[in-house]
């Protein structure tokens, strides 16, 4: 016989968290009987509909939806399995599957997946994979103390401390790295805080390394006018080296162009052609006058259609190898990335003399001591092209 099987989603108004969100809770009616379990979901209690048990906000609800679907899978399984079902049954089986990590490693598994999901969704795995690489690095961490993980609970301040000065020593990473790795500590503590594993952050007085001043890769004027002149033979290399081209021309970085649409641009009076154009990373307005090979370059792609990108590139994520390919085909030195085409913009445009007022406006620098910064590369340049100049004298003498 069929066991009758209910659902009630709810929430508990009198128990609200301090960012003023409650968590959903479920109880599950089995046969008269019932037990109830939390769903891990918060929502504002005013985006709650009690009668219908949905959240308002769209992106909670699809939560609370693919909960609702694994609890009714899971209830036919049993059955099916079985012959039976309780509500403490189903329960306990979807609390152990839905169990929240109480464990470092563990919960960096938990949350690395949802980033994998999420890197789908929005089509860009940097996020995610730079995630992958902390969670190995305190891996390693905890692998040379011994510990294959470690309970939020037992995590100290020296454990972020011994974990900071193994990176610097041991693994002999950067400042940079470092920083990244013990954001991704943070970011993990802070999901058990939220999840009331822990009551507070043990490593909160943990500081971040002293950032290194930021080494701004281009290309010099010859090996872009090299570029220039190589064109590629598999179309999809070709369209790459052209962005990379009309990045080095207009400064924008590889989303702005991936995003740039023919509304974007436009012509002066005098016939100018120009592009105007929100920063996606700052949503600073940028306006940039086309150079001519810039123009040239334009004039082969969408234009008119704004339903359409001008240029149909794929995602950034999709090009590593791409651009990489390029530099060894070019026979570069240095591996090509293609954000080296924007610093080549900013030190180029140093170079031929232009002011930092007009590089910061064409490149949608929110603060001008960002494009001050391809200032001091050019001093630096001049000062080792200097001292290459009196090697050369001394040695003639």
């Amino acid at each position: 016989m069929r066991s009758t099987f209910k659902l009630l989603f709810y929430i508990n108004r009198n128990k609200v968290k301090s960012d003023g969100t409650t968590t959903v809770m479920c109880r599950i009616s089995i046969d008269g009987k019932s037990s109830a379990l939390t769903t891990g979901i918060y929502c504002q209690p005013e985006d709650w509909n009690a009668r219908k048990g949905v959240i308002k906000n769209e992106r909670d609800n699809n939560q609370l939806t693919a909960f609702r679907q694994n609890l009714e899978q899971t209830y036919e399984r049993i059955l099916k399995e079985q012959g039976a079902v309780s509500s403490e049954l189903l329960k306990n089986t979807i609390v152990g599957i839905n169990s929240i990590p109480t464990y470092l490693l563990e919960a960096g598994k938990v949350e690395i997946e949802r980033l994998r999901i999420r890197a789908i969704e929005i089509k860009s795995n940097t996020t995610w994979r730079q995630s992958k690489l902390s969670q190995l690095n305190l891996q390693e961490f905890l692998l040379s103390r011994g510990m294959e993980d470690i309970a939020f609970a037992d995590i100290t301040e020296e454990f972020g401390e011994s974990f900071k000065i193994f990176m610097k020593t041991t693994a002999e990473r950067k400042s940079g790295y470092i920083n990244k790795c013990i954001t991704w500590l943070n970011r993990l503590i802070y999901i058990a805080i939220d999840q009331e594993v822990l009551r507070s952050n043990p490593i909160e007085d943990v500081r971040y390394e002293k950032k290194e001043p930021a080494k701004h890769r281009y290309i010099s004027k010859s090996d872009m006018k090299r570029m220039m002149e190589t064109p590629m033979c598999d179309p999809r290399l070709e369209l790459i080296r052209r962005a990379f081209i009309f990045s080095s021309l207009t400064g924008l970085a590889y989303v702005d162009i991936h995003r740039l649409y023919p509304h974007h641009i436009g012509k002066t009076a005098e016939g100018r052609v120009y592009i105007r154009k929100r920063r996606v990373k700052t949503n600073v307005e940028a306006f940039i006058p086309l150079h001519p090979i810039a123009e040239q370059i334009l004039s082969l792609y969408n234009t008119t259609d704004d339903s359409r990108p001008v240029f149909p590139l794929p995602v950034r994520d999709k090009i590593w190898y791409d651009i990489n390919q390029i530099g060894i085909t070019m026979d570069l030195k240095e591996n090509l990335s293609y954000h080296q085409s924007r610093h080549s913009f900013g030190t180029l445009a140093i170079s031929a003399g232009l002011s930092i007022e007009s590089i910061a406006k064409m490149m949608g620098h929110a603060n001008i001591a960002t494009t001050q910064g391809y200032a001091q590369v050019t001093d630096m340049k001049i000062s080792e092209d200097m001292d290459k100049l009196m090697v050369r004298r001394n040695a003639a003498n």
